[in-house]
């Protein structure tokens, strides 16, 4: 993905939303668009890909997907030292224990479950302090 002028300008935090479902991903856009640059994958190679050229400050991820699963998306990123730092949290529907355990054994930072709240989207991605650590790194 290249950056257009506008983008080089922008200074906000980057969030990759990851979901194969374009109406989750039209949610979340509604949802952070005015607070964060966004880019978008609908898989999880694309997710990686995307991380690679434009590394995000944060990443929203579906567990759900075809192909690859956002839990093999996630053990991915954290095998690469280039995108191991950067923080994950898994926005699913799946509710049950045992998979945001999964989630958070793979080194997410956090679970949301769909249907969320838009403001809790916001605010988990607001506080999320490993977002902001990595933001610092980067402009130092």
């Amino acid at each position: 993905m290249q950056r257009n002028k506008d983008d080089l300008n922008d200074s906000r935090q980057t969030l990759l939303l990851v979901d194969d479902e374009p109406t989750n991903l039209h949610v979340l856009r509604h949802t952070l668009q005015s607070d964060y640059r966004l880019l978008f994958a609908k898989s999880g190679q694309a997710a990686l890909d995307l991380a690679r050229s434009d590394p995000p400050d944060l990443i929203l991820l579906d567990v759900m997907m075809p192909a690859m699963s956002g839990y093999e998306v996630c053990a991915a990123l954290k095998q690469e030292s280039s995108m191991a730092e950067i923080p994950v949290i898994f926005v699913t529907a799946l509710a049950d224990a045992e998979n945001e355990q999964q989630g958070l054994e793979l080194g997410a930072v956090d679970y949301i479950t769909k249907p969320f709240s838009p403001h809790i989207v916001q605010a988990r991605a607001r506080i999320c302090p490993w977002s902001a650590l990595r933001s610092c790194r980067r402009r130092a």
